[in-house]
């Protein structure tokens, strides 16, 4: 029989050899640092990602940018125009270092100035109507998938009423029609309320036909069945249990949406029911631009190549946040 191991006053038991050695301890990572690691692969993700942030700080900095580079978006610099043709006088429809885009023809406002402000109408709608969309979709979708039989008929069956519904001409029916004054608004704050509200509630069906999809795989997992063995709640199983794992389909999701609804709110201030003027938009920059492209293209360009990038970027940022948050999607 061995004799006991003699340890001399103090000492501890022998530690790893790795603790030893001075080498780092493995450590366990959360499902955000792991997609957070994937992200980081995908360069154009990321590039993306970062001029959609780099658009959001020049938004909401707008008049600061404006102050510094440009002018105010509703003055007019009629003396820069060719009473003759009534297109800006220099090349490239009159860009120099004072006007980094050039102007408008006739009335010669700033269109970089105008292009800034646009950003916001742009931005402020989309990121609204948006989370409205996510808001009601995800709370419909929950609902109809984790409860079933009639409750999800009747939840369906809706969203197959609004998936058929002809938004566009709706939008513009009601767009077209909205008064000057209602609900203690008015002016742009009131078109962008319709706006936002026709966008975001007729577009809640997609977002909440995936919801469901994922609830109704989930509610079937193990980790739901042990908490109902364990007594708890429907409105916890709700909020606790599954609503944590769909948010990655659900952020995926929205910056999917996104691009959609800035496109959708251009075209309807194209068509001339969206924003009025004299706000500046993307969407009726193109419009007014219409009737100038053959003999000024750089006024159509530059709000068209906004709404390009813009929505470029987000789809990039939206495809490499799908591919880190759900792999097998690829």
């Amino acid at each position: 029989m061995s004799t006991p191991l003699d340890l001399e006053p103090g000492a501890t038991s022998a530690e790893p050899e790795s603790v030893l050695q001075g080498e780092k301890r493995i450590e366990g990572r959360s499902l955000g640092q792991i997609a957070w690691s994937r992200l980081k692969r995908d360069k154009v993700a990321l590039a993306g990602g970062f001029f959609v942030l780099y658009l959001i700080v020049v938004a909401i900095a707008a008049p600061l940018v404006v102050g510094l580079l440009g002018h105010p978006p509703n003055e007019f610099h009629q003396e820069l125009i060719d009473p003759n043709t009534q297109i800006p006088i220099g090349p490239y429809g009159g860009m120099s270092w004072d006007f980094l885009y050039g102007l408008e023809p006739v009335n010669g406002r700033d269109i970089f100035s105008r292009v800034i402000y646009g950003s916001q109408v742009s931005l402020l709608i989309a990121f609204l109507a948006t989370l409205l969309s996510v808001v009601i979709g995800t709370v419909l979708g929950v609902v109809a998938g984790f409860f079933g039989g009639t409750i999800d008929t009747l939840i369906s069956r809706t969203m197959d009423v609004f998936l058929a519904f002809p938004l566009l001409v709706f939008a513009l029916a009601l767009a077209g029609v909205v008064p000057d004054e209602a609900f203690g608004l008015k002016g742009d704050a009131l078109r962008i309320s319709v706006i936002v509200f026709i966008i975001g509630f007729f577009n809640w069906p997609y977002i909440g036909r995936i919801v469901r999809g994922q609830t109704l795989s989930l509610r079937e997992r193990e980790f739901v069945d042990a908490a109902r063995s364990l007594g708890a709640r429907t409105p916890y199983i709700l909020f606790k249990e599954l609503l944590p794992n769909l948010l990655a389909p659900i952020l995926v999701y929205a910056t999917l949406l996104i691009p959609s609804n800035i496109l959708f709110e251009a075209g309807l201030s194209f068509l001339g029911v969206g924003v009025q003027p004299p706000t500046a938009t993307w969407g009726g920059m193109l419009s007014d631009a219409a009737q100038w492209y053959q003999i000024d293209p750089w006024f159509m360009l530059w709000p068209g190549l906004a709404i390009f990038v813009t929505v470029l970027a987000f789809n990039l940022f939206g495809d490499g946040l799908r591919d880190a948050l759900d792999p097998r999607s690829r």
